[in-house]
């Protein structure tokens, strides 16, 4: 099914209609002088689109202090390998570099 378009004119005349048809149909873009300059999306598109609308702090997910709706049962299992190799990694010398 192909998306509907509105003029801008259209979809502040007919903003009930628009919003039903986002809902029931998908995507409703709105042109002006012929051109996108705007998407409607149903609420639950704009969700899943933006992984569930909540604002992700990159530093918390790493921390485990935040979990991530997509990615965090997976970025917990990468975290918890990477750790278990530096574990078992050796400690390095150390190098002193005069200039």
């Amino acid at each position: 099914m192909e998306a509907a378009t509105w003029q801008v004119q259209d979809a502040k005349q007919r903003l009930s209609e628009l919003l039903r048809r986002a809902a029931a149909e998908g995507p409703q873009f709105v042109t002006k002088h012929g051109e996108e300059v705007a998407v409607v999306l149903d609420i639950a598109d704009y969700r899943r689109l933006t992984g569930g609308g909540e604002a992700v702090d990159f530093k918390l997910v790493l921390s485990g202090e935040q979990h991530h709706p997509e990615y965090g049962e997976a970025l917990a299992d990468v975290l918890e390998e990477i750790a278990a190799e530096r574990a078992e990694d050796l400690p390095r010398d150390v190098v002193e570099v005069s200039g």
